[in-house]
Order: structure tokens, then sequence, then C-alpha cells
């Protein structure tokens, strides 16, 4: 069997990438924040695949102390290295790990040793995950007490089962994507629950290729009570 490559810089333009900003991005942002919220007095942030940087200006000017890590010198990160290694941090060293559509960038037999890296490392994690294929929407807003009715569908190749070690999808940049076969909202809420509790997990209506997973580490749960 070939074995998988190892976690490396994306195949694309990086620098062009590097300066481009879309409004995915402020929506990204904002719902980073809103979800960090939620998790009270979490304030050391880790954000692993910073991007274009728009995540830790808005962060920081919100009061957050955060730290940046990519494989790819080309984003500016704080510390350079791989979410499946991360052994310059400490156990329990930020209240969040943010890791936003970066695993799948990942061959999957580096997504199980990731997910329990970001446990050791911090006490909560923000994992947001591309969904496969082209998306549609139907929303209704009453304009009363918040009313809001919201309906998304996907198409893709459902037949099209990733094998893991190929990157084969968003223009071979995917190793895998949320809703392909072994790769259903089931499949990866149950790959979740080896290292972390489900808080909470949601469909962003407001960009359609992202699904957040809000997360509790379990391994930190484990050492403080031990």
């Amino acid at each position: 069997m070939m074995e998988a490559p190892g976690p490396g810089i994306m195949p694309l333009d990086r620098e062009a990438w590097f300066r481009e900003l879309n409004l995915s991005n402020f929506v990204n942002t904002y719902y980073q924040y809103r979800d960090l919220e939620t998790l009270g007095d979490a304030m050391r942030i880790l954000i692993i695949g910073p991007g274009q940087g728009l995540d830790k200006v808005v962060l920081t000017w919100r009061g957050y102390s955060v730290v940046t890590m990519d494989v790819d010198k080309t984003f500016n990160p704080d510390v350079i290295g791989s979410v499946h290694s991360m052994m310059m941090f400490g156990t329990s060293q930020f209240d969040v790990i943010i890791a936003s559509h970066v695993l799948e960038h990942l061959p999957v037999s580096y997504l199980d040793p990731s997910l329990a890296e970001i446990a050791r490392v911090g006490r909560h994690a923000l994992i947001y995950l591309p969904v496969a294929g082209r998306h549609g929407s139907l929303r209704f807003f009453a304009g009363v007490r918040n009313i809001e009715t919201n309906f998304a569908w996907d198409i893709f190749n459902y037949l099209h089962k990733p094998d893991g070690q190929t990157p084969a999808f968003c223009a071979r940049q995917h190793y895998w994507e949320l809703g392909r076969r072994g790769y259903r909202l089931r499949n990866i809420r149950d790959r979740l629950r080896q290292n972390f509790d489900i808080i909470t997990d949601y469909r962003n209506y407001d960009w359609l290729p992202s699904y957040n997973f809000v997360l509790r580490s379990r391994s930190n749960v484990v050492s403080r009570a031990q």
C-alpha cells in the first residue's frame, strides 16, 4: 500500500491566496468570535492555519491572547509546525484551539493524531470542516421574534469515496470532506467523541461550505481529575 504523504504546504500560489480577502473570511471570523463568546473566560487562543490573518486581528482586538501556527511560513505564523505533533506546547496550554478548514488538508492517517493533540493542548476546540459538493439554500425570515427557517442542500458524487491518502477534492487540496462516504456527519461525530465532548455543532447558513463544531477536551478533563 502506498504510504500517505506527510503534512505539507498547499498546492497553489500561496502568496496570491494570502493577499485575497473575501466575504467568507469575515463570516468565518465572526462565527469564531461568536463561538468563543459561548465559552466564557476562555481567553488563550491558538489558531492553527491563520490564513490571511483576519482571525488574529479581530480576536486580538476583542481582547483575546492569540498565537498562530502553520506549516507554511508564507502566512507569517508565530510558530512553525504541524497540528499532528505539537510537542512545543504543554498540556492545556490554551483555553481554545481553533482549526478552521485545516484538517481536511491532512491525509486521514494524520487525522486522529491531530485531534488527540488538539485535545491535549487545548481545553476546548473550534473545529470547522468543509461540506462536500456544491450548495444551495432556502431561508425564511418572519421579521418578528427572530423567527428564521433554513434549509440547505448539497450536490456531489457520493459514490466517490476518499482513499484517505490522495488529495482528490477542492482542486486537489482536500483529502476528505464532510458528507462523503465514510465521512458522513455521524462518522465525524464518532471520530471527534474519541477525544472531545461535543458542546454543539451546526451548519453555517451564512457560509454553506462550512460545518462547525464547538468541543470540550476529554483528555484534559481526565488529566485534571487525576
